[in-house]
């Protein structure tokens, strides 16, 4: 009698022990991986949208303005008669342009 409780007693710990680990993963979901995609969409988003003139602030911390798009990168102006050729992954937008894309949202 008393092996038949401390095998319900384990089956039933090991059933709360697998709705934890579902718990933890489900948590671990909304508060790290959705965040993290959303973010990325949004970075996507903004860099198909840019075009000529848009300003930008690179990977490095370098800002500037864009003279040409072409496929895969940019040129962008830093000062007066200097251009760099910059990849699109490592363009992100200035905080200016951050702070409006973050009004717009919440107006909408």
């Amino acid at each position: 009698m008393t092996n038949f409780i401390l095998l319900q007693a384990q089956q039933g710990g090991g059933l709360s022990s697998i709705l934890m680990i579902v718990a933890l993963f489900v948590i671990f979901y909304f508060f790290m991986i959705r965040p993290q995609q959303k973010r990325q969409k949004e970075i996507r988003k903004f860099r198909e949208s840019l075009d000529k003139g848009s300003k930008v602030v690179t990977a490095g911390g370098i800002y500037g303005t864009i003279k040409e798009v072409k496929d895969t990168t940019f040129l962008i102006e830093v000062a007066n008669g200097v251009t760099l050729r910059i990849d699109k992954g490592s363009v992100y937008p200035t905080a200016d342009d951050a702070n409006q894309a973050t009004q717009n949202s919440e107006q909408k």
